[in-house]
C-alpha cells in the first residue's frame, strides 16, 4: 500500500506539473485579467457598494425564502465557509515553505484579479438559475449548456459536474480533514497524548454526517452562525500575534515584495525556489483558498434571493477580499513575524508554532480549534457544492449515497500523508477551472451586459 501511495505522488505531481507551471496560470490569471477589463476594475469600482450590501445583510434568521433558497447572508456564509478553510491557515504555511514568502504577493495578485471572476461567476450562476422539482438551484453547469448549446454543452457540463464532485466532496474533504487531524495530533503530542489522527477524522465524519441528512436548511443555519464567529475569533488572535511582533512587521512585507521577484535574496540559494515556483504556489494555493474561478461557489450564489444577478456578483466579490487579503494575510503574516519558517515544521504544525511563540503552549490548541471550524464549514459547504452536481448527473436517489463515500472520504483523509491529499486536490481544482472558464470567457458579453444595466441604477 505504501508503495502504491508513493507511485500515485509520484504520478499526480507530474500532472500537476504541467497543470500548475503553465496552462492553468494562463486560465486563472488571464481569465481574470480579461474580467477586470471588459467590467472596468469593478473590484475598484464598486467594492464600497458590495461592503455595504454584504453587511447590510446580517440577520442570522432572516427573510422568508422558498424552497432550496438562501438569504443573501446565507449564500455569503455558505460560499465563506467552503472558502474559509486550511486554505487559510494550512495553505499558507504550504505556499510560504513551497513558493517562499513571495508566493503570497502572487497569491494577492490572483485574488485580485479573481475579484472580478468571482463576481461573472456569481452573476452568471444567478442568470441561469432554475427550478427544478420545486427547489431554486443553480451553478457553472447550467450557465455552461447556455454558453454552448447542444451536446458539445451536455458533455462539458458532465466533466465538470464529474470533476467538482471528485476535487471537493472527495479529495478537497480529505484536506480538511487531514488538516484538522494534523493540527490535533500536534496538540496531542506536546501533551504526551496518544490519540491518532483517524480517530479525530470520524468525530469530523459523524458530525459532517448529521448537517448532511439536515439538507440545505441545516447547512444554511448552520454556516450562518459559524461563519462570522470562527472568522472575529481568529481575527482577533491574529491580530493580537502581530500587534506583539509589531516591529517585525515591515521586514515581513518587505519579504513578501522582494521573494515575489527574487525568492532566493529571501530564502537564499540553497533553498532553491525560482520565481515560477513562487507564482505556481501563490495562484495554485490562493485558488484552493478563495476557489474563484473554480466554479464551486456559484453553487451558493444562484441560491440567493438577490434582487439582481449583478448585486450577488458585487456580494461575492467581498468574499473574495474577506478570504485572502483579510484572513489568509493574517496567518502569512503571523508566521513571518514570529521567525518561525525555517523551524522544519510543515502544513498546519507551521502555523501552530507561529502562534505557540508568542502565546506558548495555548497557541497550538488555539489554532487547532480554529482550524477545526474552518474545516468543518468548509466540509457543509464542499459537500453541498457536490450534493447539487449529483442530483444533476443522477439524480435525488444518489445523493444519500454520495454523502455516505464523503464521510468515508473524511475518515480516509484523516489517516494519509499531507502532501498527497494537497497534490490529488490541487490536480482535481485545476481541471475543474477548465470548463468554468471556457463557460465564464463564453459569456462574458452577458455579464457586461448584466453589469452595465444594474450599475447605472
Amino acid at each position: 500500500m505504501e508503495q502504491f501511495l508513493d507511485s500515485l505522488l509520484e504520478f499526480v505531481v507530474a500532472v500537476n506539473g504541467v497543470l500548475w507551471n503553465s496552462l492553468l496560470l494562463v486560465v486563472l490569471c488571464g481569465t481574470g485579467i480579461y474580467f477586470t477589463f471588459r467590467l472596468k476594475f469593478i473590484q475598484v469600482r464598486k467594492f464600497g457598494e458590495g461592503f455595504k450590501l454584504v453587511f447590510g445583510h446580517l440577520k442570522l434568521n432572516g427573510e422568508k425564502k422558498g424552497n432550496g433558497e438562501m438569504t443573501p447572508f446565507q449564500s455569503l456564509a455558505t460560499a465563506i465557509a467552503a472558502q474559509v478553510g486550511t486554505g487559510n491557515l494550512t495553505g499558507a504555511a504550504t505556499a510560504l515553505l513551497s513558493g517562499g514568502p513571495g508566493a503570497i504577493f502572487w497569491m494577492w495578485m490572483s485574488a485580485f484579479f479573481g475579484m472580478a471572476t468571482i463576481y461573472s461567476e456569481a452573476t452568471l450562476a444567478q442568470e441561469y438559475k432554475t427550478v427544478e422539482n420545486g427547489e431554486v438551484t443553480g451553478g457553472p453547469v447550467y450557465y455552461i449548456r447556455a454558453a454552448f448549446k447542444g451536446g458539445f454543452g451536455k458533455f462539458l457540463a458532465a466533466t465538470f459536474s464529474v470533476l467538482i464532485i471528485l476535487a471537493l466532496g472527495f479529495m478537497g474533504n480529505m484536506v480538511q480533514s487531514n488538516s484538522i487531524g494534523a493540527a490535533f495530533s500536534e496538540v496531542f503530542a506536546e501533551r504526551n497524548i496518544n490519540i491518532p489522527p483517524v480517530a479525530v477524522g470520524i468525530l469530523v465524519a459523524v458530525a459532517a454526517g448529521f448537517v448532511f441528512i439536515g439538507g440545505t436548511s441545516r447547512l444554511a443555519s448552520v454556516v450562518e452562525k459559524i461563519v462570522p464567529i470562527m472568522a472575529f475569533i481568529y481575527i482577533i488572535g491574529s491580530l493580537l500575534l502581530i500587534g506583539m511582533n509589531i516591529t517585525r512587521v515591515p521586514e515581513a512585507f518587505k519579504m513578501i515584495i522582494v521573494g515575489a521577484f527574487d525568492p532566493q535574496a529571501v530564502m537564499g540559494g540553497a533553498v532553491g525556489i525560482s520565481i515560477k515556483e513562487a507564482i505556481r504556489y501563490g495562484v495554485a494555493r490562493g485558488l484552493f483558498s478563495n476557489e474563484a474561478g473554480m466554479g464551486s461557489t456559484p453553487h451558493a450564489h444562484a441560491r440567493a434571493t438577490a434582487k439582481n444577478p449583478h448585486e450577488q456578483g458585487l456580494t461575492a466579490m467581498i468574499s473574495v477580499f474577506i478570504d485572502t487579503f483579510i484572513i489568509l494575510n493574517l496567518t502569512a503574516i503571523s508566521i513571518l513575524v514570529s521567525g518561525v519558517l525555517d523551524s522544519g515544521k510543515e502544513g498546519i504544525a507551521l502555523t501552530q508554532a507561529a502562534f505557540m511563540g508568542t502565546f506558548g503552549s495555548g497557541g497550538d490548541l488555539f489554532i487547532a480549534v480554529c482550524l477545526l471550524f474552518f474545516a468543518f464549514s468548509t466540509i457543509l459547504g464542499w459537500h453541498f457544492f457536490g450534493r447539487i452536481n449529483v442530483k444533476y448527473l443522477f439524480g435525488d436517489k444518489a445523493v444519500k449515497i454520495y454523502s455516505l463515500i464523503v464521510v468515508v472520504f473524511i475518515i480516509v483523509g484523516s489517516t494519509l500523508k499531507v502532501e498527497l491529499v494537497w497534490q490529488l486536490a490541487d490536480c482535481f481544482n485545476g481541471l475543474m477551472v477548465i470548463p468554468n472558464a471556457m463557460a465564464l470567457v463564453a459569456l462574458s458579453g452577458v455579464v457586461a451586459g448584466i453589469c452595465k444595466k444594474f450599475s447605472n441604477k
